[in-house]
Protein backbone atom coordinates (compact mmCIF):
# COMPACT_ATOMS: atom_id res chain seq x y z
CA UNK A 1 0.00 0.00 0.00
CA UNK A 2 1.48 3.08 -1.12
CA UNK A 3 1.92 5.84 1.73
CA UNK A 4 1.21 9.06 0.94
CA UNK A 5 3.93 12.23 1.54
CA UNK A 6 2.02 15.55 2.87
CA UNK A 7 3.74 17.66 -0.06
CA UNK A 8 6.25 20.75 1.05
CA UNK A 9 4.89 24.12 1.32
CA UNK A 10 6.06 25.89 -1.67
CA UNK A 11 8.86 28.30 -1.25
CA UNK A 12 8.27 31.68 -1.39
CA UNK A 13 10.47 34.68 -2.69
CA UNK A 14 10.45 38.18 -3.60
CA UNK A 15 13.29 40.55 -4.78
CA UNK A 16 14.03 43.39 -2.98
CA UNK A 17 16.10 46.80 -3.30
CA UNK A 18 19.14 46.82 -2.12
CA UNK A 19 18.83 50.98 -2.03
CA UNK A 20 15.23 52.00 -1.05
CA UNK A 21 14.33 48.50 0.44
CA UNK A 22 11.18 48.24 -2.03
CA UNK A 23 9.77 44.77 -2.98
CA UNK A 24 9.09 43.26 -6.10
CA UNK A 25 7.39 40.20 -7.11
CA UNK A 26 9.80 39.36 -10.28
CA UNK A 27 12.75 40.30 -10.81
CA UNK A 28 13.38 43.67 -12.93
CA UNK A 29 16.58 45.42 -14.16
CA UNK A 30 15.78 48.89 -12.26
CA UNK A 31 13.70 49.61 -9.13
CA UNK A 32 11.16 52.13 -10.03
CA UNK A 33 10.89 53.56 -6.57
CA UNK A 34 14.22 54.60 -6.30
CA UNK A 35 15.72 53.74 -9.97
CA UNK A 36 18.60 52.77 -9.32
CA UNK A 37 19.90 49.42 -11.67
CA UNK A 38 20.87 46.02 -10.79
CA UNK A 39 20.10 46.32 -7.01
CA UNK A 40 17.34 44.06 -6.62
CA UNK A 41 18.23 40.62 -5.32
CA UNK A 42 16.29 37.56 -4.26
CA UNK A 43 14.72 36.71 -0.57
CA UNK A 44 13.06 33.76 0.39
CA UNK A 45 9.71 34.57 2.57
CA UNK A 46 9.02 33.44 6.06
CA UNK A 47 7.52 30.11 5.53
CA UNK A 48 4.62 30.08 8.22
CA UNK A 49 4.55 26.19 8.08
CA UNK A 50 7.34 25.00 8.71
CA UNK A 51 9.43 28.41 9.95
CA UNK A 52 6.52 29.95 12.35
CA UNK A 53 7.73 33.45 13.14
CA UNK A 54 10.29 33.81 16.23
CA UNK A 55 7.49 36.35 18.19
CA UNK A 56 5.39 33.27 18.67
CA UNK A 57 7.99 31.14 19.74
CA UNK A 58 10.63 33.27 22.18
CA UNK A 59 8.95 34.74 25.11
CA UNK A 60 10.46 37.89 24.68
CA UNK A 61 7.85 39.54 23.22
CA UNK A 62 4.98 37.99 24.93
CA UNK A 63 1.10 38.41 23.75
CA UNK A 64 1.32 41.61 21.40
CA UNK A 65 -1.58 44.37 22.23
CA UNK A 66 -3.67 45.70 19.06
CA UNK A 67 -2.97 49.21 18.11
CA UNK A 68 -4.70 51.80 19.63
CA UNK A 69 -5.10 55.55 19.15
CA UNK A 70 -3.45 57.99 21.37
CA UNK A 71 -3.57 61.48 22.32
CA UNK A 72 -0.58 62.70 21.99
CA UNK A 73 -1.23 65.38 24.89
CA UNK A 74 -1.54 61.63 27.05
CA UNK A 75 1.88 60.10 25.81
CA UNK A 76 4.54 59.77 28.21
CA UNK A 77 7.24 62.42 27.38
CA UNK A 78 10.38 61.35 28.94
CA UNK A 79 11.52 58.75 26.41
CA UNK A 80 13.86 61.56 25.28
CA UNK A 81 15.79 61.56 28.66
CA UNK A 82 19.70 59.92 28.20
CA UNK A 83 21.93 58.53 29.50
CA UNK A 84 25.52 59.66 29.60
CA UNK A 85 28.16 56.78 27.96
CA UNK A 86 30.78 57.70 30.05
CA UNK A 87 32.69 59.16 26.97
CA UNK A 88 32.21 62.85 26.58
CA UNK A 89 32.77 62.61 22.87
CA UNK A 90 30.23 59.59 22.16
CA UNK A 91 27.69 61.16 23.98
CA UNK A 92 27.58 64.72 21.65
CA UNK A 93 27.56 62.83 18.83
CA UNK A 94 24.63 61.15 20.43
CA UNK A 95 23.32 63.96 20.79
CA UNK A 96 23.75 64.55 24.62
CA UNK A 97 23.29 60.79 25.86
CA UNK A 98 21.93 57.68 24.94
CA UNK A 99 17.79 57.80 24.52
CA UNK A 100 16.14 55.54 26.56
CA UNK A 101 14.79 52.49 23.58
CA UNK A 102 17.52 54.24 20.72
CA UNK A 103 19.05 51.81 18.21
CA UNK A 104 22.46 53.06 17.04
CA UNK A 105 24.23 51.73 13.92
CA UNK A 106 28.18 52.55 14.21
CA UNK A 107 29.94 51.87 10.80
CA UNK A 108 33.62 51.79 9.90
CA UNK A 109 36.31 50.44 7.91
CA UNK A 110 37.64 47.39 9.84
CA UNK A 111 40.12 48.02 12.74
CA UNK A 112 39.04 51.31 13.11
CA UNK A 113 38.05 50.81 16.41
CA UNK A 114 34.15 50.43 16.43
CA UNK A 115 34.19 47.36 18.95
CA UNK A 116 36.77 49.07 21.23
CA UNK A 117 34.98 52.46 21.67
CA UNK A 118 31.03 50.13 22.07
CA UNK A 119 33.35 47.62 24.46
CA UNK A 120 34.97 51.54 26.67
CA UNK A 121 31.08 52.50 26.40
CA UNK A 122 29.60 49.36 27.50
CA UNK A 123 32.23 48.92 30.42
CA UNK A 124 31.36 53.01 31.83
CA UNK A 125 27.61 51.92 31.99
CA UNK A 126 27.36 48.60 33.35
CA UNK A 127 28.53 50.15 36.53
CA UNK A 128 25.26 51.34 37.19
CA UNK A 129 22.84 49.75 34.06
CA UNK A 130 22.89 46.52 33.19
CA UNK A 131 24.61 45.43 29.84
CA UNK A 132 24.57 42.56 26.82
CA UNK A 133 27.56 42.32 24.62
CA UNK A 134 26.92 40.59 21.92
CA UNK A 135 29.43 39.12 19.47
CA UNK A 136 28.93 37.10 16.47
CA UNK A 137 32.33 37.50 15.25
CA UNK A 138 34.90 36.63 18.33
CA UNK A 139 35.03 34.33 21.01
CA UNK A 140 34.50 35.65 24.43
CA UNK A 141 37.90 34.66 25.17
CA UNK A 142 39.08 37.50 22.66
CA UNK A 143 36.81 39.93 24.19
CA UNK A 144 37.25 39.42 28.04
CA UNK A 145 41.28 39.65 26.92
CA UNK A 146 40.36 43.33 25.60
CA UNK A 147 38.80 44.41 28.22
CA UNK A 148 41.57 43.41 30.28
CA UNK A 149 44.01 44.76 27.76
CA UNK A 150 42.08 48.08 27.84
CA UNK A 151 42.05 48.31 31.51
CA UNK A 152 38.23 47.92 31.55
CA UNK A 153 36.39 47.28 34.93
CA UNK A 154 35.03 43.77 33.94
CA UNK A 155 32.64 43.06 37.39
CA UNK A 156 29.45 44.08 35.91
CA UNK A 157 30.48 43.28 31.63
CA UNK A 158 27.79 40.41 30.65
CA UNK A 159 28.97 38.75 26.89
CA UNK A 160 27.42 36.52 24.84
CA UNK A 161 29.02 34.39 22.25
CA UNK A 162 25.36 34.26 19.77
CA UNK A 163 24.71 35.28 16.20
CA UNK A 164 20.89 33.57 16.07
CA UNK A 165 18.36 36.50 16.53
CA UNK A 166 16.06 34.03 18.58
CA UNK A 167 18.31 33.05 20.85
CA UNK A 168 19.82 36.35 21.77
CA UNK A 169 16.01 37.90 22.01
CA UNK A 170 15.22 35.15 24.64
CA UNK A 171 18.99 36.00 26.99
CA UNK A 172 17.82 39.17 26.78
CA UNK A 173 13.94 38.34 28.25
CA UNK A 174 15.88 36.44 30.97
CA UNK A 175 18.44 38.57 31.62
CA UNK A 176 16.83 42.27 31.30
CA UNK A 177 19.73 44.30 30.20
CA UNK A 178 19.21 48.05 29.69
CA UNK A 179 21.89 48.21 26.92
CA UNK A 180 22.85 45.46 24.27
CA UNK A 181 25.83 45.88 21.88
CA UNK A 182 25.37 43.63 18.73
CA UNK A 183 28.91 42.81 17.08
CA UNK A 184 27.89 42.95 13.64
CA UNK A 185 24.89 42.64 12.63
CA UNK A 186 26.05 41.36 9.41
CA UNK A 187 26.33 38.22 11.27
CA UNK A 188 22.98 37.76 12.80
CA UNK A 189 20.64 35.49 11.18
CA UNK A 190 16.78 34.52 12.25
CA UNK A 191 15.38 30.76 11.61
CA UNK A 192 12.44 32.76 9.94
CA UNK A 193 14.52 32.57 7.09
CA UNK A 194 16.33 29.95 4.98
CA UNK A 195 19.16 32.51 3.60
CA UNK A 196 21.91 32.57 4.74
CA UNK A 197 23.74 35.38 7.35
CA UNK A 198 24.20 38.74 5.67
CA UNK A 199 22.38 38.38 2.74
CA UNK A 200 19.77 41.09 2.43
CA UNK A 201 16.63 39.34 3.63
CA UNK A 202 18.84 38.13 6.76
CA UNK A 203 20.45 41.62 7.70
CA UNK A 204 16.97 43.25 7.04
CA UNK A 205 14.66 41.29 9.29
CA UNK A 206 17.49 40.75 12.25
CA UNK A 207 17.38 44.35 12.49
CA UNK A 208 14.14 44.83 12.27
CA UNK A 209 13.94 41.92 15.43
CA UNK A 210 16.17 43.69 17.32
CA UNK A 211 14.61 47.15 16.47
CA UNK A 212 10.94 46.31 17.56
CA UNK A 213 12.21 44.56 20.77
CA UNK A 214 14.25 47.91 21.85
CA UNK A 215 11.19 50.01 20.87
CA UNK A 216 8.76 47.59 22.92
CA UNK A 217 11.07 47.25 26.30
CA UNK A 218 13.16 50.60 25.99
CA UNK A 219 16.18 48.73 25.83
CA UNK A 220 18.85 50.90 23.86
CA UNK A 221 20.65 48.58 21.26
CA UNK A 222 24.12 49.44 19.16
CA UNK A 223 24.40 47.34 15.88
CA UNK A 224 27.88 47.39 14.57
CA UNK A 225 27.90 47.60 10.81
CA UNK A 226 30.59 46.27 8.23
CA UNK A 227 31.01 48.54 5.38
CA UNK A 228 31.35 47.93 1.66
CA UNK A 229 34.82 49.03 -0.15
CA UNK A 230 33.17 52.01 -1.41
CA UNK A 231 32.52 53.14 2.20
CA UNK A 232 28.97 52.57 2.59
CA UNK A 233 27.41 50.16 4.97
CA UNK A 234 26.86 47.03 4.38
CA UNK A 235 23.22 45.04 3.43
CA UNK A 236 20.10 47.17 2.43
CA UNK A 237 19.97 50.20 2.66
CA UNK A 238 17.00 50.26 4.12
CA UNK A 239 19.29 49.27 7.22
CA UNK A 240 20.04 52.85 7.33
CA UNK A 241 16.16 53.86 7.51
CA UNK A 242 15.22 51.30 10.40
CA UNK A 243 17.59 52.60 13.10
CA UNK A 244 17.51 55.97 15.10
CA UNK A 245 21.14 57.27 14.68
CA UNK A 246 23.79 56.18 11.72
CA UNK A 247 27.19 57.10 13.23
CA UNK A 248 29.91 56.65 11.05
CA UNK A 249 33.81 56.21 12.00
CA UNK A 250 36.52 58.12 9.92
CA UNK A 251 40.37 57.96 9.94
CA UNK A 252 43.71 57.89 7.67
CA UNK A 253 45.08 54.45 8.50
CA UNK A 254 48.41 55.79 9.39
CA UNK A 255 47.05 58.05 11.97
CA UNK A 256 46.25 57.66 15.26
CA UNK A 257 43.43 60.38 15.40
CA UNK A 258 39.37 58.98 14.68
CA UNK A 259 36.42 60.93 13.72
CA UNK A 260 33.20 59.72 14.70
CA UNK A 261 30.29 61.67 12.69
CA UNK A 262 26.37 61.44 12.65
CA UNK A 263 24.88 61.00 9.48
CA UNK A 264 21.71 60.38 10.81
CA UNK A 265 20.14 61.23 14.26
CA UNK A 266 16.56 61.07 15.41
CA UNK A 267 17.68 62.53 18.88
CA UNK A 268 20.26 65.21 18.03
CA UNK A 269 22.32 67.95 15.44
CA UNK A 270 23.17 65.37 11.97
CA UNK A 271 27.25 65.89 10.97
CA UNK A 272 27.80 66.01 14.70
CA UNK A 273 31.48 65.17 15.50
CA UNK A 274 33.63 63.57 17.91
CA UNK A 275 37.60 63.27 18.19
CA UNK A 276 39.73 60.42 19.85
CA UNK A 277 42.67 59.28 19.82
CA UNK A 278 43.71 55.53 19.34
CA UNK A 279 46.24 53.95 22.34
CA UNK A 280 47.02 51.29 23.79
CA UNK A 281 44.34 51.91 26.40
CA UNK A 282 41.84 52.32 23.59
CA UNK A 283 40.51 55.07 22.48
CA UNK A 284 40.78 58.62 24.36
CA UNK A 285 39.09 61.36 23.82
CA UNK A 286 39.87 64.60 22.63
CA UNK A 287 39.18 67.87 24.22
CA UNK A 288 40.53 70.24 22.07
CA UNK A 289 40.26 68.94 18.94
CA UNK A 290 41.29 72.34 16.94
CA UNK A 291 44.53 71.55 18.22
CA UNK A 292 45.02 68.76 15.94
CA UNK A 293 44.00 69.93 12.97
CA UNK A 294 46.50 73.06 12.42
CA UNK A 295 50.08 71.96 11.64
CA UNK A 296 51.52 74.06 14.57
CA UNK A 297 54.50 75.33 12.29
CA UNK A 298 56.54 78.34 14.16
CA UNK A 299 56.11 80.21 10.81
CA UNK A 300 53.65 80.74 8.39
CA UNK A 301 54.02 78.92 5.30
CA UNK A 302 53.02 79.19 1.87
CA UNK A 303 49.72 77.66 0.53
CA UNK A 304 48.23 77.18 3.82
CA UNK A 305 45.24 79.01 5.30
CA UNK A 306 42.99 78.58 8.72
CA UNK A 307 39.49 78.10 8.28
CA UNK A 308 36.75 78.01 11.23
CA UNK A 309 34.57 74.77 10.03
CA UNK A 310 31.60 73.68 11.90
CA UNK A 311 30.60 70.73 12.37
CA UNK A 312 27.17 70.02 14.52
CA UNK A 313 27.18 72.25 17.04
CA UNK A 314 31.04 72.80 17.04
CA UNK A 315 33.31 75.31 15.50
CA UNK A 316 36.98 73.62 14.45
CA UNK A 317 39.79 75.35 13.13
CA UNK A 318 41.16 73.54 10.13
CA UNK A 319 44.24 74.13 8.41
CA UNK A 320 43.28 73.82 4.37
CA UNK A 321 46.93 73.58 2.32
CA UNK A 322 47.57 74.24 -1.44
CA UNK A 323 50.24 73.14 -3.93
CA UNK A 324 49.93 74.89 -7.43
CA UNK A 325 53.18 73.94 -9.72
CA UNK A 326 53.79 74.06 -13.40
CA UNK A 327 52.31 70.98 -15.02
CA UNK A 328 54.26 68.78 -17.52
CA UNK A 329 50.51 67.19 -18.93
CA UNK A 330 48.72 68.42 -21.43
CA UNK A 331 45.38 68.10 -18.70
CA UNK A 332 46.46 69.93 -15.67
CA UNK A 333 45.62 67.68 -12.53
CA UNK A 334 42.81 68.61 -9.83
CA UNK A 335 43.17 66.94 -6.60
CA UNK A 336 41.18 67.57 -3.55
CA UNK A 337 41.53 65.72 -0.27
CA UNK A 338 38.54 67.00 2.28
CA UNK A 339 37.07 69.16 0.50
CA UNK A 340 34.71 68.68 -2.97
CA UNK A 341 36.62 67.80 -5.86
CA UNK A 342 34.04 69.67 -8.07
CA UNK A 343 33.18 72.44 -6.05
CA UNK A 344 37.35 73.14 -6.19
CA UNK A 345 37.21 73.60 -9.92
CA UNK A 346 34.42 75.98 -9.33
CA UNK A 347 36.28 78.11 -7.41
CA UNK A 348 39.18 77.92 -10.07
CA UNK A 349 36.77 79.12 -12.35
CA UNK A 350 36.05 81.92 -10.44
CA UNK A 351 39.11 82.88 -9.25
CA UNK A 352 40.23 83.09 -13.09
CA UNK A 353 36.96 84.90 -13.96
CA UNK A 354 36.71 87.83 -10.90
CA UNK A 355 39.93 87.42 -9.58
CA UNK A 356 42.04 87.29 -13.15
CA UNK A 357 44.17 84.92 -11.60
CA UNK A 358 44.28 82.06 -13.83
CA UNK A 359 45.49 78.50 -13.39
CA UNK A 360 44.69 76.54 -16.68
CA UNK A 361 48.48 75.31 -16.97
CA UNK A 362 49.08 74.52 -13.04
CA UNK A 363 48.33 71.59 -11.42
CA UNK A 364 46.56 71.66 -8.27
CA UNK A 365 46.57 70.23 -5.28
CA UNK A 366 44.12 70.76 -1.93
CA UNK A 367 44.49 68.87 1.46
CA UNK A 368 42.29 69.39 4.68
CA UNK A 369 44.56 68.59 7.71
CA UNK A 370 44.09 65.96 9.88
CA UNK A 371 42.03 63.85 7.35
CA UNK A 372 38.55 65.75 8.27
CA UNK A 373 36.19 66.09 5.34
CA UNK A 374 34.61 69.88 5.09
CA UNK A 375 31.42 69.74 3.38
CA UNK A 376 30.04 72.97 4.16
CA UNK A 377 30.85 76.32 1.96
CA UNK A 378 32.47 77.94 4.57
CA UNK A 379 35.39 76.35 3.03
CA UNK A 380 35.44 78.26 -0.19
CA UNK A 381 37.29 81.59 0.73
CA UNK A 382 39.94 79.41 2.69
CA UNK A 383 40.76 77.72 -0.35
CA UNK A 384 41.06 80.63 -2.63
CA UNK A 385 43.34 81.97 -0.65
CA UNK A 386 45.67 78.60 -0.08
CA UNK A 387 45.66 78.25 -3.59
CA UNK A 388 46.90 82.27 -4.31
CA UNK A 389 49.05 81.92 -1.02
CA UNK A 390 51.15 78.54 -3.11
CA UNK A 391 50.98 80.09 -6.49
CA UNK A 392 52.74 83.36 -5.82
CA UNK A 393 54.57 81.30 -2.95
CA UNK A 394 53.80 84.07 -0.22
CA UNK A 395 52.46 82.75 3.14
CA UNK A 396 49.25 84.50 4.48
CA UNK A 397 49.71 87.59 7.40
CA UNK A 398 50.79 85.15 10.70
CA UNK A 399 47.65 84.00 13.03
CA UNK A 400 45.31 84.89 10.22
CA UNK A 401 41.81 82.46 9.64
CA UNK A 402 39.22 83.22 7.17
CA UNK A 403 35.90 81.43 6.07
CA UNK A 404 33.07 82.52 3.60
CA UNK A 405 31.03 81.44 0.63
CA UNK A 406 32.09 82.27 -2.28
CA UNK A 407 29.70 82.62 -5.43
CA UNK A 408 29.30 82.63 -8.99
CA UNK A 409 29.72 86.18 -9.91
CA UNK A 410 32.81 86.31 -7.38
CA UNK A 411 30.34 87.59 -3.97
CA UNK A 412 31.38 86.55 -0.53
CA UNK A 413 28.02 85.46 1.27
CA UNK A 414 27.77 85.01 4.84
CA UNK A 415 27.86 81.46 6.53
CA UNK A 416 25.74 80.81 9.64
CA UNK A 417 27.17 81.31 13.45
CA UNK A 418 29.87 83.84 12.49
CA UNK A 419 29.80 85.02 15.77
CA UNK A 420 30.94 81.63 17.39
CA UNK A 421 33.50 80.93 14.72
CA UNK A 422 35.01 83.98 15.28
CA UNK A 423 35.31 83.72 18.82
CA UNK A 424 36.81 80.18 18.29
CA UNK A 425 38.93 81.98 16.04
CA UNK A 426 39.93 83.98 18.88
CA UNK A 427 40.55 81.71 22.02
CA UNK A 428 43.20 80.13 19.87
CA UNK A 429 45.06 83.40 19.60
CA UNK A 430 44.08 84.39 16.09
CA UNK A 431 44.34 87.96 15.52
CA UNK A 432 42.90 88.45 12.14
CA UNK A 433 40.18 87.50 10.18
CA UNK A 434 38.83 87.46 6.69
CA UNK A 435 35.39 86.70 6.56
CA UNK A 436 32.12 88.39 4.76
CA UNK A 437 30.60 91.51 5.39
CA UNK A 438 27.21 89.95 6.32
CA UNK A 439 29.42 88.50 9.41
CA UNK A 440 30.87 90.88 10.30
CA UNK A 441 30.63 91.78 14.36
CA UNK A 442 30.17 95.31 15.66
CA UNK A 443 33.37 97.61 16.39
CA UNK A 444 35.37 96.38 19.42
CA UNK A 445 33.18 93.26 19.63
CA UNK A 446 36.83 91.10 19.96
CA UNK A 447 39.52 93.07 21.11
CA UNK A 448 43.22 92.16 19.96
CA UNK A 449 41.94 90.72 16.76
CA UNK A 450 41.53 92.91 13.13
CA UNK A 451 37.94 91.55 11.36
CA UNK A 452 38.44 92.30 7.42
CA UNK A 453 35.34 92.50 6.30
CA UNK A 454 34.76 91.84 2.67
CA UNK A 455 32.20 91.51 0.01
CA UNK A 456 34.11 90.24 -3.28
CA UNK A 457 36.38 88.03 -4.27
CA UNK A 458 38.69 91.18 -5.59
CA UNK A 459 38.57 92.55 -2.02
CA UNK A 460 39.56 89.09 -0.28
CA UNK A 461 42.51 89.14 -2.86
CA UNK A 462 43.74 92.19 -1.82
CA UNK A 463 43.06 91.82 1.75
CA UNK A 464 45.45 88.36 1.84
Amino acid sequence: MAVSKTPSPKRRTAYVCGECGADYAKWQGQCEACGAWNTLSEIVLENAVSNPPAARRSGWAGKIDAPKVTALKDVRQDADARVSTGIGELDRVLGGGLAEGAVVLVGGDPGIGKSTLLLQALAQMSQSLPGLYVTGEESLAQVAGRAQRLGLPIDGLHALAETGVERILEHAAASRPRLIVADSVQTLWTEALTAAPGSVSQVRESAARLVRYAKETGTAVFLVGHVTKEGGIAGPRVLEHMVDAVLYFEGDAGSRFRVLRAFKNRFGAVNELGVFAMGDKGLREVPNPSAIFLSGSAAPQPGSCVMVTREGTRPLLVEVQALVDASPLSNPRRVAVGVEQNRMAMLLAVLHRHGGIGVADQDVFVNVVGGIRVQETAADLPVLLAVLSSLRDAPLAEKTVAFGEVGLSGEIRPVPNGEERLKEAATHGFRRAIVPKGNAPKAGSYKGMEVVAVERLAEALEAE
